[in-house]
């Protein structure tokens, strides 16, 4: 077992707290010491009351299952001795209304875009076997309900 810790920290500072004009910007603290500016998404709160150029929680969910799923398979493709040089993923999450009602993430899709080199490249199958293992494995993906899916990019495969 493992414990995870996180500090977020909301100041009022200025703005109509009672008329709900205040910011939502505020600070994510991590255990290693990362600060991590945060802030409402301008899509749920709008502009000046949100900051676009913060964290927003919507966006650490797709950043989190995006991460998680690329350690994974950068692990797994070691131990199949594939030399990965680049990794890169243009992940999207969908809000929208759930079977309840309720909004929520309904989908988040990574696209994992990965560079290999040297003289053991793997298939397409093996490729696609990598992803699969991947999503199998990640933490975060066996956390959540919202429908993960991946969608690898095949540059030289395609």
């Amino acid at each position: 077992m493992a414990h995870y810790t996180a500090e977020v920290l909301w100041l009022r500072n200025e703005g109509d707290f009672a008329g709900n004009r205040y910011s939502r910007r505020h600070l994510l603290r991590f255990d290693g010491g990362l600060e991590v500016p945060g802030s409402s998404s301008p899509h749920v709160v709008p502009l000046p009351m949100s900051d676009a150029s913060a964290l927003d929680p919507e966006e650490a969910f797709v950043s989190s299952l995006s991460s998680c799923h690329m350690l994974w398979f950068l692990s797994i493709a070691a131990k199949r001795k594939f030399c990965v040089d680049r990794y890169f993923d243009a992940a999207e999450g969908i809000m929208e209304k759930n079977a309840d009602g309720k909004m929520a993430m309904t989908l988040v899709t990574l696209r994992p875009d990965v560079e290999f080199s040297g003289a053991r490249q793997p298939t397409r199958e093996e490729l696609d076997s990598l992803h699969h293992e991947a999503h199998d494995a990640c933490f975060i993906a066996n956390s959540v309900r919202t429908e993960v899916r991946c969608e690898p990019v095949y540059g030289s495969f395609a």
